[in-house]
């Protein structure tokens, strides 16, 4: 497969991974640019012996680990909670680790590829990052979906991770009454909704309220990962797995709270996902 075939196949997935990794589109993207011309310049970094997407993701990854600044924790300014001290201490090297298996599904031994690492560094790091995220950033949580039993699991999954559920919207109304009853700190959006209304109106419509960070659930992510216009930071696509809802709860959770701390210290705004989708309506 030539190169650029291979760039053309996995760049959605890979621009994807980006985004959760630095909790930016724009700084996502300029890291996919410069693995794309990096590419061009030399189109032996990828060769016909092993699978496409794991030498372009290594590629993507030892870009981002060649610079220092990224290994480096954000300093935490006088305003910060012991929780956000914590999350400061997740270091981008296990995240990158817990993306890479949860998020984007690759095996345990390919992640390690990626990363350049043996596989017992791999495992300790994805359970080290997985445990903290998912321990540490309890929030309520809403529920958009029209499919109950896809609902159900989804209200387990995150009471499993020690958030609470504070219902599950069928609809736009309803989702709007639930947010006047208890506003989340999270929000889980299909799509389609069971009355013909779109999950982007229900959430638009929230975040006109107040800011929160969103994930959206579709079966047809083809449509949003397009790089024509702001896109969804979280997105997951329909049938998912149990891990990798996980992954982004907690990557959507840890990149609202160090978006908050950067907006105080008055530099590049917020990583959550609200900006986007006002730039969608």
């Amino acid at each position: 497969m030539q190169s650029s075939q291979m760039v053309a196949q996995f760049l959605p997935y890979l621009r994807r991974y980006a985004r959760a990794l630095t909790g930016s589109q724009r700084s996502g993207d300029a890291y996919v640019v410069a693995t794309i011309e990096a590419l061009l310049k030399e189109p032996e970094l990828i060769n016909d012996s092993e699978k496409p997407r794991v030498a372009l993701f290594r590629l993507f990854s030892r870009i981002w680990n060649s610079l220092a600044v990224n290994g480096v924790s954000d300093p935490m300014d006088s305003g910060a909670t012991p929780l956000d001290h914590r999350l400061s201490h997740i270091t981008p090297r296990a995240r990158q680790a817990f993306l890479l298996i949860s998020l984007e599904g690759f095996s345990e031994i390919e992640a390690a590829n990626v990363l350049g690492i043996d596989l017992p560094t791999l495992r300790h790091l994805a359970e080290e990052a997985g445990r903290e995220m998912a321990a540490q950033i309890a929030t309520d949580v809403l529920i958009i979906e029209d499919e109950m039993l896809i609902a159900m699991d989804l209200e387990a999954l995150v009471e499993g991770l020690g958030h609470e559920a504070v219902g599950i919207a069928r609809t736009q109304k309803e989702a709007m009454a639930l947010a006047k009853v208890k506003r989340p700190g999270l929000i889980l959006a299909d799509i389609q909704l069971a009355d013909g209304s779109s999950g982007l109106d229900a959430v638009n419509a929230l975040l006109a309220s107040f800011e929160v960070p969103v994930i959206f659930i579709t079966a047809y992510p083809e449509r949003f990962l397009t790089g024509e216009r702001p896109e969804p930071a979280f997105l997951i696509t329909k049938p998912f797995q149990p891990a990798m809802v996980s992954a982004v709860i907690s990557q959507a959770l840890f990149f609202e709270r160090k978006g908050r701390l950067r907006g105080r210290r008055g530099t590049a705004g917020s990583h959550s996902v609200a900006q986007a989708h006002r730039a969608n309506a």
